[in-house]
């Protein structure tokens, strides 16, 4: 079973620089991440870089995520 651990540890990996906090039941997720890779970014672009950091297991693993996806300077 994935955990809010992994989810985050995922995300942490592939966006470095990032502010990631995850929370859970195991099969709905929440999301908040800060990072200045989405500074001039659409929502939707933001969203796009995290399911393609986290690739196919947003197909195998991760029922529902929810995602707040921030700059540091929209905190």
């Amino acid at each position: 079973m994935v955990t809010p651990e992994d989810i985050q540890a995922w995300i942490a990996e592939g966006m470095e620089n990032s502010d990631v906090k995850v929370q859970g039941d195991g099969q709905h997720f929440e999301a908040v991440i800060i990072s200045p890779e989405f500074i001039g970014k659409s929502l939707i672009q933001r969203h796009q870089m995290v399911y393609g950091v986290l690739g196919e297991r947003m197909k195998s693993q991760i029922h529902a995520l929810s995602m707040k996806t921030l700059t540091p300077d929209e905190l």
